[in-house]
Formats: structure tokens, sequence, C-alpha cells
């Protein structure tokens, strides 16, 4: 009865199980040409998949959770400058604005950003508002929209609290790249780490399943007593 009863609550713990994958970011990753077919340009001389953000192979559901964890590295905007850390430099905006399909961007130089999109290519819809980090950097949760690039960072607010990214409806794809204003094609420097994705658990499994384990957990004290 009680290897039973472990057996139902570890089946209960993978109802929270994450998702995980690591992750290499050349200082080249252009996040403006993410979903984009080889050929596309953008920010002034970038070309895919030369200058291509990192696809992240990660399975998404809207409303999960991604948390970023162990990001190092660091990256600098061209020769001769130097390499700011993963959380970036001074602010900056992305030069063009909006760009194929995809929002503009305020937040730190060089810091590690990403972008959700669903299935479609993004220059075939108009691109969403921008977001602007200027002041935001340490939030404790985001949600951005599709098509929307969000600050990432080093994952971490205040330098010791996780940060989470909510998972927007449709998101089929996470792309992450470095901050830049134009012309990622000469960047110097790279980033690495891992992502996490926490799913949402289902209400009514979490109610079963603890109501089950509860029962069970009640019939091993009767039986112990009884003994």
């Amino acid at each position: 009865m009680k290897i039973k009863l472990l057996s139902l609550l570890a089946l209960g713990c993978t109802l929270g199980a994450q998702a995980s994958t690591s992750f290499f970011v050349p200082g080249t990753s252009d996040l403006w040409l993410a979903g984009m077919p080889n050929g596309s340009t953008a920010g002034f001389g970038d070309v895919a998949p030369d200058q291509s953000p990192v696809y992240v192979p990660i399975s998404l559901v809207a409303g999960s959770t991604l948390y970023f964890s162990s990001v190092t590295g660091g990256t600098a905007q061209g020769p001769g400058y130097l390499i700011d850390p993963v959380d970036g430099g001074i602010v900056y905006s992305h030069a063009i604005g909006a760009e194929n399909g995809i929002a503009t961007l305020t937040a730190p130089i060089n810091a590690l950003i990403g972008v959700f999109l669903d299935a479609t290519q993004p220059d075939s819809s108009a691109a969403p508002a921008g977001l602007d980090f200027t002041s935001g950097q340490d939030y404790l949760t985001i949600s951005p929209g599709l098509k929307q690039p969000f600050f990432i960072g080093d994952g971490l607010a205040f330098g010791t609290t996780q940060q989470g990214i909510v998972v927007p409806v449709g998101a089929q794809n996470l792309w992450i790249g470095t901050m830049d204003g134009y012309g990622w094609y000469n960047n110097q420097g790279s980033i690495s780490g891992n992502v996490d994705l926490a799913p949402v658990p289902e209400a009514s499994s979490v109610m079963s399943g603890l109501a089950l384990s509860g029962m069970i957990g009640l019939g091993f004290i009767r039986r112990f007593r009884a003994a």
C-alpha cells in the first residue's frame, strides 16, 4: 500500500514537470529575421539565414511559463566595442522600428531578447505595438503578445529572482537573439543557457490526483491503525 501511495504522489508531481532545452546564440542573431525565409533582409545589411536568430526547439503551450537559467556570455554590437554581459548595456531602440511584421523594441543593447511567432510568416500581417524595457527590466512576470519582442537578459529580477514569461495564445515558435539597433552582421560574442517550460496543469487533473492520493493515504492510515 505504501508503494502504491508513493507512486500516485509521484504521478501527481509529473503534472508540473518541466520541458527543458539548452541554447547557443551568436551575437549576429537579428531577431527581426525570425520566421523569415532565406534571402530575406533586415537591419541595414542583415540577410537570412546568415544573421537569422536562434529557433528554440521547445513545445509551447498557451498560458504556460518560460524560465531562463544559467545564462552566460556576452556580446558587442560591432568590432572595437566592449563586450556587454547578457543583461546588456545602455538602453537602445531598434533603429528601423517594426520590421518584417515584428514589433519594435526598446531594451539594453547586446542583451538576450526573444519573440513568439505563430505558424505564419510574420510579414504577412501588421506588426503590433512594441514593448519598452527602459525601466522594466526587473519584471517578475510578463505576457508579451505574438510578434512582440521582449527582454530576457540573464532571466533574473534583481539578480536573484527567476523571471517568468507567459506563452501567448497561438504561439508555436520561440526565437531568441541579441539586442542591437541595426547591422548584426558584424556583432561579436555569444550567449548560452537553458530555457524551461513549466506547463499549466489542468485543475480537474490536479484535484482528482490529490483526492485519489488522499483516499489511498486515508486507507493506509486506517489499515496501519487496525494493525
